[in-house]
């Protein structure tokens, strides 16, 4: 059977089990099993077996868990109170106020954390409740915190850079000191359309506060004084090699727990409820992410993947009409796979073609990153999607409809840093030398 009539199939079955309301990681898992069943010689039961395990025993996804358990000790206690009241004052007069700290808020968060699920999940359990709240937009913010989770893989450390560096033999170092500046214009864009969209609809952004004065600020500020601490803490044993991504989350926790504490608003009570919160919210993700390992295998054995890098091969594109290719195989690609696994699946057959068409492999690493950062948010297995509709309690094409306008700026990104290469590699090129 043609590969591209199994990849519709799957695709349909995906879709049918989704809207009736199947489980998300027993969609997933459900499509797989069909997929190697009927249309693949391998034995499935056995491959689910061991995509179940292999998803979830690793030290590294153990970080997962312990930077959601340091989001419910912020959401729980008065700490997420107080960052906000914290950064109020700065933002009172800028356009879209509070709305900006889901954007500050997850570029932080995801420079620490390196994972986009962690991030969206962190932030929208510290963020989300503060701005409803408040009386903030509930589309706008569910919109933004879906987008600019993903910017837990972009800004470094990023596991997926790392797998990138891998697959491409590149600078895991170059790669990592690539994308902070595509991460930053990521972020200048997200909050470029918060504040026009406040400008356009001033009746549902709350009130301004009275103006205040510098000392007022500065004085107001001391309430982030805890937390930012800690943030600059975990951060630096991070970057300067003292712990891991998985020990910084430990080191949050710990933190978060002084914190707390310190401060009186740490119970018995909101203990327990933070413990069992994170249970919940890690056993989801580690379900969805289960479910969604078994289905990359399934793509593997039925090898979709490898036959569309091959097809866009064998059409002797020009650079750029290449580049417009490959984006729209990563975008069909995202909405099946998540990002390391197209990565891995489709490496030996794109990384060849790019580089006989001259592209640098730093600068495609970062180009590939945003594009997995729009499979993050692309239905019907946008993970982003999923967090936040296990969070909230929102259908994911309703997340997916308030994420479009930041989609936009994704797609932007992409454009900006394709026809001005120089925003990717200026800085690997600054610090590493332009020859190495």
């Amino acid at each position: 059977m043609d590969i591209l009539i199994v990849g519709g199939i799957l695709l349909l079955f995906m879709l049918v089990l989704l809207s009736g309301g199947v489980w998300i990681a027993m969609t997933l898992a459900i499509c797989g099993w069909i997929g190697q069943a009927f249309f693949t010689s391998t034995a499935p039961a056995k491959n689910l077996f061991s995509s179940f395990w292999e998803s979830n025993a690793s030290w590294e996804l153990a970080a997962l868990p312990l930077f959601i358990w340091m989001g419910e000790i912020l959401f729980r206690t008065k700490l997420s109170e107080q960052m906000f009241e914290g950064l109020r004052p700065w933002l009172n007069a800028v356009p879209g106020r509070l709305m900006h700290t889901t954007i500050l808020g997850c570029g932080i968060f995801g420079s620490v954390s390196g994972s986009s699920a962690a991030t969206c999940a962190t932030i929208s359990k510290v963020a989300l409740p503060e701005l409803m709240r408040r009386g903030y937009s509930e589309k706008l913010a569910l919109g933004s915190l879906a987008t600019a989770g993903t910017l837990g893989i972009l800004i470094p450390p990023s596991i997926t850079m790392v797998v990138y560096a891998v697959a491409a033999d590149a600078s895991i170092i170059r790669i990592f000191l690539a994308g902070f500046l595509p991460g930053f214009l990521l972020m200048a864009l997200f909050s470029g359309y918060i504040m026009w969209w406040s400008w356009r609809h001033p009746d549902q952004v709350p009130a301004a506060d009275p103006p205040t004065t510098l000392m007022q600020k500065i004085k107001a500020s001391g309430q982030l004084i805890p937390c930012a601490l800690l943030i600059v803490f975990v951060c630096w044993v991070l970057i300067a090699g003292y712990a891991t991504a998985t020990e910084c989350a430990a080191y949050g926790v710990a933190g978060s727990l002084a914190i707390a504490a310190m401060g009186g608003s740490l119970t018995w009570q909101n203990f327990k409820e933070g413990l069992m919160g994170t249970t919940r919210t890690s056993c989801m993700i580690m379900f969805i992410l289960a479910g969604a390992a078994f289905l990359t295998k399934t793509m593997a054995f039925t090898g979709i993947p490898r036959e569309l890098a091959q097809w866009v091969s064998s059409q002797q594109l020009s650079p750029y009409t290449l580049i417009a290719a490959l984006t729209v195989v990563y975008l069909v690609l995202g909405t099946a796979l998540d990002g390391i696994s197209m990565i891995v699946l489709t490496s030996a057959v794109v990384l060849p073609m790019i580089q006989k068409a001259g592209f640098d492999l730093v600068w495609f690493g970062i180009f590939i990153v945003l594009l997995v950062e729009i499979a993050e948010v692309t239905p019907p297995v946008g993970f982003n999607l999923f967090v936040l509709q296990n969070m909230t309690g929102k259908d994911s094409n309703t997340i997916a409809k308030a994420a479009i306008p930041f989609f936009v700026c994704l797609i932007v990104c992409i454009v900006l840093v394709t026809v001005f290469p120089q925003i990717v590699t200026f800085l690997p090129d600054l610090v590493m030398g332009a020859d190495k």
